[in-house]
């Protein structure tokens, strides 16, 4: 059965229920829940601001519509909310806990509940897409998840029955509420970070439940083995299913790499699928910081040595179990690629089939089918590389970073692998030569005809992580023109591929050009105006350059890949696959009986 979560104005009822509700109720905001109405609204909620809801509205007029059990709970829910009440599933009967959509809290809490557990991931608006977009268009910073969270919040607070439950806050976001003290303007009383199967977390709601007062802000302990992680038993947003936790490239702007490095065992990520098939989700997304590092993790290989036989066999048994008809990538790195193309081209053969995502103008395969996970590109200058990330290209020296990201690119191109690339703009210390050189890359990427969904987004600043008190540029005013035209080139680049229809580019375009004349020459100041001029082709981009308005880049010397896999470490080489070619002159193939790769899989049954 499909209704509307929310009413048009977003108003929830709190009115209570007659059998008294229940111990503990789990939800999150409706933004974060949804899975239904296209692939990537998510992301477009997350950032854009709210002020644009009427684009979302016409794009996906059904969106606030979900699905609900017989007894009126949620039929899907976060991967983090299935998480906390696969935690509370060990301790406390299953009539004791409740996971609902925000419409329909007033259903569940009642005078017997004593504490609400709220997952939310940008209750603020503040992480790294969301300031830079909601900014650039002239607006205030609260974007349309921001506002739905806050929806859910004053719900809370203006339940009847508020003084006898307590509410705590867990998920990605959490650090917002008490890094900004906002925990009586939303009414909450508890932070929890970190994950839900550690005893603390299950205390916090004994203790809530006694009538106990929580401590504001409790950081809890990772688990520290794989048998140690649990994996919903229901159906979850987009059937995410996590695969593993941490990265191990340690980059200095990054809070999951700081969890430990640790991998799913492959019969729980099946059971995970299998469940959330038996509820109805023909979706599957392994979650992950780096898909490549899973079943090498603690095997004695380097981790950014893939395995290449254990990972196309976990994807293939998850693709293949009966009732999944698609399957989307999560996050990755670009490295791996270049290690081991053979394993790219045999996880396409395996997945493309499976992908939802189609992009007509640049795929080769016969139904215009695409794989798009989201990479790590953050910048193309090689001093700052060197500052806030230089694992992030190992096995090869960080030096190499351009040429790792164009080979790499070129890899994944090859096999439908179009990329969404993730940027940073006004990292602390980036001067105009930083900038030049992300755009020399970017614009190499251009030449080369290669074609990646690049997503610039301005510095955050993220709690707990090695540039947790580093100041970046904070508002869109504070770029600098060579900014500006970094954020907006990645746009031009992206929708020239993305939009279909002939009238599409020039539209949006032309859109943006009148929007600039309305309000966003004043809103975003001097530095803006000439890179929207190149974004909107008012003028050719070679005669801007040519009067000295836009940097277009220098061309890159690029090393081939036989160069790169020369720059890695001698005592690295045996862990390179012969059969990917290219190898560093003095290879010497390992002896078979030795060989890390083979080891493993036949250690971890992954045959």
């Amino acid at each position: 059965m499909m209704r509307p979560a929310q009413d048009s104005k977003g108003a929830v009822d709190v009115t209570g229920p007659a059998d008294g509700g229940r111990l503990i109720v789990l939800t999150a905001p409706l933004t974060e829940t949804i899975d239904h109405a296209g692939y990537f609204i998510q992301m477009a909620l997350a950032s854009m601001p709210m002020r644009m809801e009427a684009v979302i509205d016409q794009k996906y007029p059904k969106w606030r519509e979900v699905e609900r059990d017989p007894d009126g709970s949620a039929r899907y829910m976060p991967a983090g909310v299935r998480l906390v009440e696969a935690s509370l599933l060990r301790e406390f009967p299953a009539e004791d806990v409740a996971c609902c959509y925000p419409d329909d809290i007033s259903r569940f809490i009642g005078p017997r509940t004593r504490v609400v557990g709220v997952s939310t991931h940008n209750p603020l608006g503040v992480t790294f897409a969301a300031g830079v977009y909601a900014s650039v268009f002239g607006s205030s910073r609260e974007t349309i998840n921001a506002h739905y969270a806050k929806e859910l919040f004053r719900a809370l607070r203006q339940s009847p029955y508020r003084p006898s439950f307590q509410v705590m806050v867990g998920g990605s976001g959490g650090w917002q509420v008490s890094q900004t003290d906002s925990y009586q303007e939303l009414g909450v009383d508890c932070v929890v970070d970190g994950r839900s199967e550690s005893a603390q977390v299950l205390e916090l709601f004994q203790q809530a439940i006694r009538g106990e007062a929580l401590p504001r802000f409790v950081e809890v302990r990772h688990p520290e083995s794989r048998e140690a992680l649990l994996t919903p038993a229901r159906r979850t947003t987009f059937g995410v299913v996590e695969m593993t936790t941490g990265c191990g490239r340690r980059c200095q702007f990054c809070l999951p790499d700081l969890n430990p490095q640790i991998d799913f065992p492959k019969d729980k990520i099946l059971e995970a699928v299998r469940s959330n098939v038996r509820e109805g989700n023909d979706l599957i997304s392994l979650a992950t910081e780096d898909m490549f590092i899973w079943g090498q993790v603690r095997t004695g290989t380097p981790f950014y040595f893939p395995n290449r036989e254990a990972l196309v066999d976990l994807f293939t048994d998850v693709v293949n179990t009966p009732g999944v008809n698609h399957h989307l990538l999560s996050h990755a790195t670009m490295a791996p690629a270049v290690v081991d193309p053979k394993l790219i081209t045999q996880l396409s053969t395996v997945l493309l089939d499976k992908s939802p995502v189609k992009l007509p103008r640049v795929s080769t395969h016969p139904e215009a089918r695409i794989l798009s996970p989201l990479v790590g590109l953050e910048t193309g200058s090689v001093r700052m590389a060197k500052q806030i990330m230089p694992g992030k290209s190992a096995p090869f020296p960080i030096e190499e970073w351009p040429s790792v990201v164009i080979q790499g690119l070129t890899i994944l191109n090859r096999n439908n692998w179009f990329p969404v690339l993730t940027l940073m703009i006004g990292n602390p210390g980036e001067t105009d030569a930083d900038s030049m050189a992300t755009l020399d890359l970017i614009y190499e990427v251009e030449r080369r005809g290669l074609f990646a969904f690049f997503v610039p987004s301005i510095f955050t600043p993220l709690h707990d992580t090695r540039l947790a008190t580093q100041k970046g540029v904070i508002e869109s005013r504070e770029m600098t023109a060579l900014q500006w035209q970094i954020l907006l080139k990645c746009w031009k680049m992206s929708i020239n591929a993305a939009l279909h229809s002939w009238w599409g580019p020039p539209a949006w375009r032309m859109g943006a050009f009148l929007l600039w004349l309305w309000k966003l020459r004043k809103t975003n100041g001097p530095a803006f105006t000439w890179p929207l001029l190149m974004f909107t082709n008012t003028l050719p981009e070679r005669l801007m350059e040519k009067i000295g308005k836009i940097y277009r880049g220098r061309p890159l010397a690029v090393k081939s890949r036989k160069e790169l896999l020369a720059t890695i470490k001698p005592q690295h080489w045996k862990y390179l696959r012969e059969d990917n070619g290219d190898l560093p002159d003095g290879w010497e193939a390992p002896m078979a009986a030795t060989s890390p790769l083979r080891i493993f899989q036949s250690e971890a049954g992954c045959d």
